[in-house]
């Protein structure tokens, strides 16, 4: 596996773009992660990702990550950011600040920085902390889609240490959490500081030598997020159907085409939950499809009837423009395209499914893997 080196605007955005379809309607804002992105090559940082194997074992490693939602903020929480005082950030790269603080808390030099997910904010992001703190990106992830919570990520799914985290949000407030008493904990405190600060805090955590992240550590990820892309790109600028060039490119499924008819959603314990309700056009007219989110997408149905759930993935992106759209971004009126995508195979695990299957969000459904909901009809049949 070779490094990836990306040198023009042009790359970012084809980063950037993948990652947002890998984040499944989450994994931060992709404004944000390409600003903090660009903003390192514009001081002449080279922006590349090295292979895991690359990074030394008896380095230490380090996940940053975004934690909370996009939720959009009420009149009420303005008011009270304004009577607290939070009105100008003092970090413009909480990311950084986190890492810093756990290398001061442990006084265990950083030598690599891993991204916790997919997503167009948790990718790019902590690629712009390791570039700005002149440490090596490692082409990876810890989750290979975006996921709503800590303890779905393959460090904690395989029992790795996340304790110490820092966490700093971008006003300046700073917190070391030194331990909890199970990862629900660490999740409900974690979720609780985005809370606080009105949206999200950087954390700092998985401080683990690189002989053990390499055990946990989905392997080429970022790599595949740039390539998808560029398919995307490439496709509109030969005029030809970016959704299908979607499809061919990460082998997925179209499991429908339709408008937002409707969008109910609340913050529910620092998440962004809610159901999106799509009246279907081209060949799914007179059809139905409704998708919920804890943050991210995880359970959907055609006509009232289950159809695809996590740990599979569902993404969506514009109808025309193959641009992805994140849940807080998404408005009725909207059409969209919707695309499946078989789960990481980490994720299908018989000790790991459970985490991230819908019984665990709630819902009395057995989890049946996509290919299996799709029964016979092949890719290709629905790439029209």
């Amino acid at each position: 596996m070779a490094e990836l080196v990306l040198a023009k605007d042009r790359d970012f955005d084809d980063l950037v773009l993948g990652a947002t379809f890998y984040g499944t309607g989450g994994g931060g804002t992709p404004e944000e992660g390409l600003r903090l992105l660009k903003k390192e090559a514009a001081a002449g940082r080279k922006i590349t990702c090295v292979p895991p194997e690359s990074i030394p074992d008896d380095s230490w490693t380090a996940c940053v990550s975004f934690m909370g939602n996009r939720a959009p903020l009420t009149e009420e929480q303005k008011r009270e950011m304004e009577r607290l005082g939070l009105r100008a950030w003092k970090y413009e790269n909480n990311l950084v600040e986190a890492a810093r603080l756990l290398e001061m808390h442990t006084q265990c030099k950083i030598g690599a920085i891993v991204a916790p997910e997919l997503g167009g904010a948790n990718t790019p992001g902590p690629m712009a902390a390791g570039i700005n703190m002149g440490l090596p990106v490692v082409d990876g992830d810890y989750a290979g889609r975006a996921v709503p919570e800590v303890a779905q990520a393959t460090p904690c799914l395989f029992g790795k240490p996340m304790f110490p985290v820092a966490s700093v949000d971008k006003w300046g407030n700073k917190t070391i959490l030194y331990e909890t008493i199970n990862m629900d904990m660490a999740e409900r405190l974690g979720k609780m500081l985005a809370v606080a600060a009105f949206g999200n805090t950087g954390l700092a955590l998985f401080l683990l030598r690189a002989s053990e992240m390499k055990k946990v550590i989905i392997s080429g990820t970022i790599t595949e997020c740039y390539v998808l892309g560029k398919a995307i790109r490439e496709a509109r600028e030969a005029d030809k159907d970016p959704v299908r060039a979607i499809l061919y490119s990460t082998n997925g499924w179209l499991l429908f085409r339709g408008e937002v008819v409707s969008k109910t959603w609340s913050v529910k314990s620092g998440y962004y939950v809610g159901f999106h309700l799509f009246s279907g056009i081209n060949q799914f007219e007179g059809h139905k499809y409704k998708i919920w989110f804890k943050n991210e997408n995880h359970i959907a149905w055609y006509d009232n009837e289950v159809h695809v759930m996590s740990p599979d993935m569902i993404c969506q992106v514009d109808n025309e423009t193959g641009e992805p759209i994140t849940n807080h971004e998404l408005e009725e009126g909207r059409k969209i395209a919707i695309i499946g995508l078989g789960a990481r195979a980490v994720h299908r695990q018989e000790k790991t499914v459970h985490k991230l299957a819908p019984r665990h969000y709630g819902f009395d459904i057995e989890y049946i893997p996509i290919e299996n909901q799709m029964g016979a009809r092949k890719r290709d049949s629905v790439h029209e």
